[in-house]
């Protein structure tokens, strides 16, 4: 009977190491940064920001939030009065797979698997060369519940962005409500 106590004692404290373990090891998508410095730490808390707009291309539906600094400078005029987004400013475009919701009683595309976070910060003195822009992308995948930085250089989405170079190479406007 002791020897039976002993294995249970063992086995649970395997259980619970193991359970530990697993927790100690989740990812801190926070502690990650691209190859050129842009920290995903920097749009901690961009769960909760607040909506700018949103689209849809044939193979994803985003979301684009942004944090206090811009949205404070849109609702100041920003880009249409022609001044800049302010250093510190910073977006983020939120992207799903979609899918066909099967409970509306009309058809209509539905966010399926997340798939990437594609962000940008307003840092003049550290993004000169595009805008003082710093562009990032942070890749998501569901099987493993883990994100990754992508490899391409902070300056990789200004080549996109030149086309809104009069609005601060910012696409999406912030939409009336």
């Amino acid at each position: 009977m002791k020897s039976n106590n002993k294995f249970k004692i063992v086995l649970a404290t395997a259980v619970l190491a193991a359970l530990g373990g697993a927790a100690v090891c989740a990812q801190d998508k926070y502690a990650l940064k691209t190859p050129d410095g842009v920290a995903f730490s920097d749009f901690r808390g961009y769960e909760d920001w607040a909506v700018v707009s949103s689209a849809r291309t044939d193979e994803v539906l985003k979301v684009i939030v942004a944090n206090p600094a811009m949205i404070e400078a849109y609702k100041a005029g920003i880009p249409g009065n022609g001044k800049p987004f302010p250093d510190g400013a910073m977006i983020a475009k939120l992207q799903w797979k979609p899918k066909k919701s099967t409970e509306a009683p009309f058809a209509v595309d539905v966010p399926d698997v997340f798939s990437q976070a594609f962000v940008m910060e307003k840092d003049s003195a550290r993004f000169p060369k595009s805008g003082g822009w710093g562009y990032a992308l942070f890749n998501y995948e569901a099987a493993s519940d883990t994100f990754a930085a992508d490899p391409s250089p902070s300056d990789c989405g200004h080549a996109c962005h030149v086309a809104v170079k009069a609005k601060d190479y910012i696409f999406h406007p912030y939409q009336k409500r």
